[in-house]
């Protein structure tokens, strides 16, 4: 059966990293634009003239006009097990996980309850404009396997792991360095690469890991030197106290990751706000990634995530964005960066909406080493992509009569937007979004 269809609309796609907010040559705009896609990539991306010249006569088209027509949101750090914990009262990170945390993932030992949470959490992703995620599950082999069913039924490039857990959680959430070992490899042999399924390693944090299992972390990650890693650093300065402790021969926290082999151009950090210029120099010198979550930052007090001054250093960091959810308060991908607008505010700094739009699509994939498939409208890529209505509430809609600019339109967005704004959600070109059940 032949699937092509001309998805038509106001075009916006990402090139570079923007330089400035007036830097339009970081980005292709087609006021009238349009993909072709067929068998879940994109053949062509432009103007819709040029476009509907090299489709065949007859080519089925959808037209979404007058709205903007750009890749899907990818978030690079969230956990699917706490749906039912979001906007839990709590005076900080550590509080937060005893109390409500980890009770909570104690639950996904059931099946039945992480095959009915898979379902909601991807609904939600859709509902948001999310395409692409990288997902904590929990320490239930059960959880992996409802998450990752539940990618493949859905046809999404998703990442996540069975998190790895020895010590410091309640009984019914905790693992051995060996099932850790055993069960992260049995994952990694039933999912990884099916479908667009990726595996991540991922040792939740070093306070619930023994020397042990962080060992075991390093043996994975040399066994599957492909694969992700993801793990948390530097979010909560009793956090970071605590953990120094627990491994007192490490220079600080990022040594501890060091130490295990755990830094790497696809290890991903959730957090790390608080590093000293070392952590950052050996952050930087292995192209480790800092994962910035301002909702949850700010939701637990956890601090200010200096973006600025990880960029102008000497020795950068690489950055990504992501929702933090149940610690973060939204899975929007908006509201995520207007809050990280916010932060650098607080700090004296700016954050243009032309950054924050590369940073939810093509600086992400970069982030991942994806974005030869994700976070772009590239030719050849995977047909993820969204639509995103601007005028999407009495309120934008009043404000968008005054808005000339796409550089306006999309703060515009990211400041008053949410899942309201997102028309249509595409995944490997079939929208999804309308037909969810309602929220």
């Amino acid at each position: 059966m032949n699937d092509r269809t001309i998805i038509r609309g106001r075009l916006l796609t990402f090139l570079r990293k923007p330089e400035s907010a007036s830097d339009e040559g970081c980005y292709r705009y087609e006021s009238d634009g349009a993909l072709i896609v067929e068998g879940g990539r994109i053949v062509a991306c432009g103007a819709y003239a040029d476009v509907k010249d090299k489709a065949p006569e007859g080519t089925r088209e959808i037209d979404h006009r007058p709205h903007l027509l750009m890749p899907g949101f990818v978030d690079t750090h969230l956990h699917f097990p706490q749906m039912q914990v979001i906007g839990s009262y709590a005076g900080g990170l550590l509080e937060w996980l005893n109390t409500y945390t980890f009770p909570e993932e104690r639950r996904f030992a059931d099946g039945a309850h992480a095959e009915r949470i898979a379902t909601e959490f991807f609904d939600e992703l859709l509902r948001n404009g999310t395409t692409t995620a990288v997902a904590y599950c929990t320490v239930h082999k059960t959880s992996a396997d409802a998450y990752f069913a539940e990618s493949l039924k859905r046809g999404m490039l998703m990442l996540g792991g069975k998190v790895m857990m020895d010590r410091n959680a309640p009984e019914g959430l905790l693992d051995t360095p060996e099932q850790a070992y055993e069960e992260t490899k049995a994952v990694i042999a039933a999912w990884h690469g099916r479908g667009r399924n990726h595996v991540a390693i991922t040792p939740r944090f070093a306070i619930t890991s023994t020397p042990e299992q962080m060992e075991v972390a390093r043996a994975l990650a040399g066994e599957f030197p492909d694969l992700h890693i993801q793990t948390h650093l530097s979010e909560n300065h009793d956090e970071i106290r605590y953990t120094c402790e627990l491994f007192p021969e490490a220079k600080d926290y990022t040594d501890i990751y060091a130490r295990y082999g755990l830094l790497g151009p696809k290890s991903l950090f959730g957090h790390a706000i608080h590093l000293s210029e070392r952590e950052a120099d050996a952050m930087s010198e292995t192209r480790s990634v800092a994962v910035h979550c301002p909702t949850s930052n700010l939701f637990l007090g956890s601090g200010l995530f200096p973006w600025r001054t990880y960029e102008r250093r000497g020795k950068p960091l690489r950055i990504a964005v992501a929702t933090d959810v149940g610690g973060g308060t939204s899975y929007s991908m908006l509201a995520t960066m207007a809050e990280a607008y916010k932060v650098q505010q607080l700090l004296g700094e700016r954050l243009n909406p032309l950054e924050s739009f590369y940073h939810m699509t093509l600086g992400n994939a970069e982030t991942l080493s994806l974005s030869d498939r994700i976070g772009t409208l590239e030719p050849g890529t995977d047909a993820d992509f969204i639509i995103l209505d601007a005028a999407a509430t009495p309120v934008m809609k009043l404000r968008m009569e005054t808005v000339s600019t796409v550089t306006e339109e999309l703060f515009l967005l990211q400041t008053l937007g949410d899942d309201r704004s997102v028309v249509e959600t595409y995944v490997a070109g079939r929208p999804v979004k309308q037909s969810l059940s309602p929220a």
